[in-house]
């Protein structure tokens, strides 16, 4: 077993789960929804959306080769809501997450220790995949909340609903332990 590919493997996946749930969260809001503020302060999902596009495409795109704060990223206009509709809002949401995992399926045992750059700053290729998977997962949690909030009851759970925490359990030591 390699290390580096172990990790390389983890990390994908656990990308893939973090997508996995704001695609979740996005297909039980309406258009409505997506553009939903809860104040003038607050974010809609469709911006925190084109946020994280900005982000992505910034960050992975010549990933090893050039700093992550790409010249073209206008961060700021990021939280303009200028986006017009759901399919338009899926469309920005999916060449973000593109972007990485192209980044991502590239990336070879050697380049961990690399280091690149991000506003000047230098990182670890392993440590600037950390912080992106925190900085997505961030994100999407804000997305679920909005959901939850915007959905109140009838919000379909993303993980283990309210009051069923043991019937999971005992299903999953089942599962596992052959019961």
């Amino acid at each position: 077993m390699n290390i580096g590919s172990e990790y390389l493997k983890i990390v994908m996946e656990r990308f893939k789960s973090v997508k996995s749930l704001g695609d979740k969260t996005i297909s039980q809001l309406s258009e409505e929804d997506l553009f939903w503020m809860y104040n003038s302060e607050s974010n809609s999902a469709a911006v925190i959306v084109k946020h994280m596009n900005g982000n992505m495409v910034s960050r992975w795109t010549d990933f090893l080769t050039s700093d992550g704060e790409k010249d073209f990223r206008k961060r700021d206009n990021e939280f303009i809501n200028d986006l017009e509709s759901k399919s338009d809002m899926l469309l920005v949401w999916e060449k973000g997450w593109k972007t990485l995992f192209d980044a991502l399926t590239g990336l070879t045992e050697q380049d961990l220790l690399k280091t690149i750059t991000i506003r000047g700053e230098r990182h670890l290729v392993m440590d600037a995949i950390e912080r992106q998977l925190a900085h997505y997962a961030y994100h999407v949690g804000q997305l679920v909340y909005i959901g939850k909030q915007v959905k109140d009851d009838h919000w379909q759970s993303l993980s283990i609903p309210k009051g069923e925490s043991e019937a999971y359990l005992k299903e999953m030591l089942d599962k596992h332990h052959g019961s």
